[in-house]
């Protein structure tokens, strides 16, 4: 009995040395790993096994970084199919196929070798992260049977490729996960796409999502020129592979690029072991402009215009009226599809969707430009080489898509353009002179006239300039200086033209009237509409609203700021011309019962993003940078296409460029005095909840609660029910994700502190693109310390959106 019992031990001990002896890093077919157990790659860098993510229950087998206070997992085997216990199994079976199973020997995953092995198979983790079946092929030679990084899950690793074994036909391309909780394959892919021009392209679905541009020999036409100190990549195109990879400079970094369901991306990640966390350097797309096809065929995207959309030079948009960038352009002169054709030279390009482009390794620039002129088909060529001042052929058949302004690289595009739209050559010499002379005469004329104009001019400025210091003893000491100094940049009308074209403004041309005086419509000589802003005598406001208006409306230009087409001053009369807008302000649509119906849910979309768009150049991109102080629904005018102006700057104020916020003596939009582009944000806030609700934020109240727009707005966001907010005269015509994605943008905008608030570029990216948004905290107005006031001020008159903020932007800088 003793000695059964030291065998039975000793059978024991030998098996547990059998399960525990093996070296960390590998498995043979003899050996197992069970759940519980982990490999380990010898450097200590990677590791194997079993693992839950997130708040999952299931198991998979996974590798990921050993030793990192976050388990970053980078390659999962049954993404599929998750065990729902403890029983799994990796193991090695006995035809040297690698096989996960579970409680009831069931297949859960395979690596579905394509011929058994009968000879030794061994798994290890190298310390690259890569899991390999090593083993004996045909030959006797060891080679890697399966090897986990020809199978990638959402995780691209250094020495791992991305694209195609081209005598296989094995792809490799990595996946997002359905969510953290989830490693299952979701919506987003990166991969490289098989084509004679190849390219790297993020799939959303079967949708393009960003493209990076062809390769060009150092890098993809919609990379940066900037050096990296952290990695190496290159691109390998040849008659057996096809593929993207990275390498490290530095071996001691971890660096990882990542496909992201949550936020859309690819990313870049490195280790810091200063701060023990991940760092993300680089993530695409990058910003608006990378969104595929944004602007249509032959636009252009360039990200620091307003819009960002643009027609190529020789283009046209194609739609009418209010444009609709996804039609694209169209060439303003139409090809001859012949040798009469030429090319016009853009620099700095992402070059166009190569899908439709062919290459040429052989033929250098001028045969390629030659080639495309025989071929009515051919829109464009370059090189397909840029190393050493250039070499190959690229030329692309079809319309031209997806293209964007990248002055950090890029590359130059030669596109077919009519002979007409490249100018006439070779004009007789006799014509030549008289196009001289003609135009010397001209000009002499031209200087003539602009003398006396330029005379006639200076008079009225002097004469305006001395109307403001003579009338300044009341306004304030502050203002002294700039009314000395006062530079116009716009044309002045003679008191008899405006008096004419009004009907000496005749109370049938009156538009309405404000604290500065009435508006008149009124018809020039020429048939041109204007609106008339008229000062009254006896209005202080109305006089720093036109000197102000005057002075920084002169120097702003932009498609939707109201455009100021001049001034008059004459005794007692004191008048500002604008462009008359047909549809009035917006208010007279969202808050009217009857015309609500007039605006579907895409015209008020349109709205909205351009009144972000004139509140940007406004902040960052005009020549002053200005705080308007006063948006709200009454002062965002449309144009005979619905189009927004921002309108009424009486109340702006200019800052520095290094500035961000500035004084005022009057309180408006603001608290204490103060003002910032984020009082705007504010503002802005307010005008897209009464867009997308069709109510006024002061004098809502909701049928069981004392509610303004924006408490109740944050009421119903709380409670999961941000749909209730929508305006019924739109029901039928709304994306429900965009509209509830503007209700989100919105609450982001009111929130109490300035410093939570978006800038305007921002919300401009929010408004465009598909990114998460941050979940928003509670609007100023709701702190404890501010709710007597704010709820007094609901029994106010006032209605506009800006005299809200008056009342609850208590934190309003």
């Amino acid at each position: 009995m003793g000695a059964l019992s030291f065998l039975f031990v000793c059978c024991k001990l030998l098996f547990f040395l059998s399960e525990s002896s093996f070296a960390s890093d590998t498995i043979t077919s003899s050996q197992s790993l069970s759940d519980g157990r982990t490999l380990v790659s010898k450097d200590g860098s990677f590791e194997l096994g079993f693992f839950s993510p997130g708040s999952s229950k299931n198991r998979y087998v996974g590798i990921w970084y050993k030793n990192m206070p976050v388990k970053t997992v980078v390659w999962v085997a049954n993404r599929i199919n998750p065990i729902n216990d403890s029983s799994g199994l990796l193991v090695v079976n006995e035809t040297g196929n690698l096989v996960l199973t579970s409680q009831n020997k069931s297949v859960v995953w395979s690596a579905n070798l394509s011929k058994e092995v009968r000879t030794p198979v061994v798994l290890q983790i190298l310390d690259s992260g890569n899991l390999v079946l090593r083993g004996e092929r045909d030959g006797g030679s060891e080679t890697y049977l399966w090897q986990s990084f020809d199978y990638p899950s959402d995780t691209l690793l250094p020495g791992m490729k991305l694209g195609w074994d081209l005598k296989t036909g094995l792809e490799r391309r990595i996946t997002s996960w359905k969510s953290p909780d989830d490693p299952s394959p979701g919506n987003f892919t990166w991969a490289v796409e098989r084509q004679d021009n190849p390219e790297l392209i993020m799939w959303k679905g079967s949708r393009k999502f960003y493209r990076s541009g062809p390769w060009n020999g150092l890098r993809f036409s919609a990379a940066t020129l900037r050096q990296n100190p952290v990695f190496n990549f290159s691109f390998v195109s040849s008659e057996d592979e096809l593929y993207y990879t990275f390498d490290l400079i530095d071996k001691a970094v971890f660096s990882r690029i990542v496909m992201n369901q949550t936020l859309y991306l690819r990313q870049r990640f490195t280790w810091k072991k200063a701060t023990q966390n991940w760092e993300l350097q680089l993530n695409v797309p990058r910003d608006l402009c990378d969104t595929y096809a944004l602007c249509g065929d032959y636009g252009i995207c360039i990200i620091s215009d307003l819009p960002v959309c643009q027609c190529l030079k020789g283009f046209k948009p194609k739609s009418r009226g209010y444009v609709d960038w996804s039609q694209g352009c169209v060439r303003d002169k139409s090809l001859n599809y012949s040798r009469e054709d030429g090319f016009i030279k853009f620099t700095a390009m992402k070059l166009p969707d190569a899908t439709p482009s062919w290459v040429s390794k052989s033929m250098n620039l001028k045969e390629c430009r030659e080639k495309c002129l025989e071929n009515s088909s051919c829109m464009a060529y370059t090189n397909s080489d840029i190393r050493g001042g250039g070499s190959g052929c690229a030329m692309w058949f079809g319309e031209l898509i997806d293209m964007r302004d990248f002055p950090d690289g890029g590359q130059d595009l030669y596109i077919r353009m009519s002979a007409s739209e490249l100018g006439a050559k070779g004009e007789p010499t006799t014509k030549i002179v008289l196009i001289v002379i003609s135009t010397a005469a001209l000009l002499a004329v031209v200087i003539a006239a602009g003398y006396l104009i330029h005379k006639s001019r200076r008079n009225i400025v002097v004469n305006i300039a001395r109307y403001f210091r003579e009338n300044r003893n009341n306004r304030g000491t502050e203002q002294k200086n700039e009314d000395q100094n006062i530079d116009l940049d716009l044309p002045l009308f003679e008191l008899a033209t405006i008096a004419n074209a009004t009907d000496n403004f005749s109370i049938n041309k009156k538009l309405g009237e404000g604290g500065f005086g009435p508006v008149y419509k009124g018809t020039l000589a020429d048939e041109q509409e204007i609106a008339v802003k008229r000062l009254s005598k006896i209005s202080e406001q109305g006089l720093k609203e036109l000197k102000n208006e005057i002075i920084l409306f002169s120097k702003l230009q932009h498609r939707n700021l109201v455009k100021l087409l001049g001034c008059c001053i004459h005794g007692e009369e004191k008048l500002l011309i604008y462009e008359f807008m047909p549809n009035k302000s917006l208010d007279s649509f969202i808050f009217d019962q009857e015309r609500c119906k007039l605006l579907d849910w895409s015209k008020r979309f349109h709205i909205i993003c351009g009144t972000a768009r004139g509140l940007l150049y406004l902040h960052q991109d005009s020549r002053l940078r200005i705080i308007h102080r006063d948006l709200k629904a009454s002062n965002v005018l449309l144009d005979q296409d619905m189009n927004p102006k921002i309108s009424d700057f009486g109340l702006a104020r200019a800052f520095g460029g290094d500035e961000t916020e500035g004084n005022t003596n009057r309180v408006v939009g603001t608290y204490d005095g103060q003002f910032s582009v984020k009082s705007d944000v504010f503002s802005f806030g307010i005008l897209l909840l009464e867009i997308v609700s069709g109510k006024k934020n002061r004098g809502f109240y909701h049928s069981d609660n004392k509610l303004n727009l924006i408490r109740h707005a944050w009421k119903l966001w709380n409670e999961g029910m941000p749909s209730q907010l929508i305006d019924a005269c739109f029901k039928d015509s709304f994306n429900l994700a965009e509209v509830i994605r503007c209700i989100h943008i919105g609450l982001l905008c009111v929130q109490q502190y300035p410093e939570d608030r978006p800038c305007m570029p921002s919300v401009i990216l929010m408004l465009g693109s598909e990114i998460v948004l941050p979940q928003p905290k509670q609007p100023g107005y709701l702190a404890d310390r501010k709710s007597t006031r704010l709820d007094s001020s609901l029994s106010m008159p006032e209605s506009s959106s800006t005299n809200t903020i008056t009342i609850s932007e208590l934190e309003g800088r």
